[in-house]
């Protein structure tokens, strides 16, 4: 009798553990560091800001996959695996590093069609793409675009006032943080290519723009700079 090849997709059991390695990965990522890490004392590259936004971009390319019909495994898979090397490789070499450990862990945790393994891979190694997104997979695409949507909106508007706390700034510069995430929203907007990202990115550079309208109304006062964060 032959080997039985695993077909996708994945199970819900073999996904959640999937999810458990990831967050471990990432916690002994922080563990391992003898001074802290890069920036360490911002929220965002904590193990458990890391992995809440791996689950936010795991949710959110996962609904522009079956909106626009790419594998709705292979995306899941990618995103899950996208940020898993963030805190313990250099900025330049994450996603690679990620492609990696995703590598090691299909191949050695189940039997995954190597077409299926190298289809992850390579959306892992494309979500730091620069170029026209028309140039990718329709998984990579769904990645970088759920990627690029976690970053706008009332979750941006969010982080960037942890910042300001971080950073022990006054309330009078959150007019300067709004814009900046509404600036970085169209800048998403501008670069998504699926109708479904597009309809998002919208929705709440919307919701960004409401906000400060609300700032503006509530304190007259605060300027807008154009200090860059």
């Amino acid at each position: 009798m032959g080997v039985e090849i695993k077909e996708t997709p994945v199970s819900d059991e073999e996904f959640e553990e999937m999810c458990e390695f990831v967050y471990e990965y990432l916690a002994a990522s922080v563990a391992n560091e003898s001074e802290g890490g890069r920036m360490r004392w911002y929220p965002w590259h904590s193990a458990d800001y890391r992995y809440a936004h791996t689950m936010n971009v795991v949710d959110l390319a996962e609904e522009l996959a079956r909106a626009e019909g790419a594998d709705p495994d292979v995306t899941r898979v990618a995103a899950l695996f996208h940020d898993v090397a963030k805190l313990d490789a250099d900025q330049d070499v994450h996603a690679e590093e990620g492609a990696r450990v995703a590598r090691e862990y299909l191949a050695s945790r189940g039997e995954y069609p190597q077409s299926f393994v190298d289809e992850v891979c390579r959306a892992i190694v494309n979500h730091s793409y620069r170029g026209p997104l028309a140039d990718l997979s329709l998984e990579a695409r769904c990645l970088i675009e759920a990627d690029l949507l976690d970053k706008v909106g009332a979750n941006g508007v969010t982080l960037m006032l942890l910042r300001m706390g971080y950073e022990a700034r006054s309330h009078m510069d959150a007019a300067t943080m709004v814009e900046r995430v509404l600036k970085r929203g169209e800048e998403a907007v501008s670069r998504v290519e699926s109708d479904a990202a597009e309809s998002m990115a919208h929705e709440r550079l919307k919701r960004v723009r409401w906000f400060r309208e609300w700032l503006e109304l509530e304190v007259p006062e605060m300027d807008v700079t154009e200090e860059e964060w």
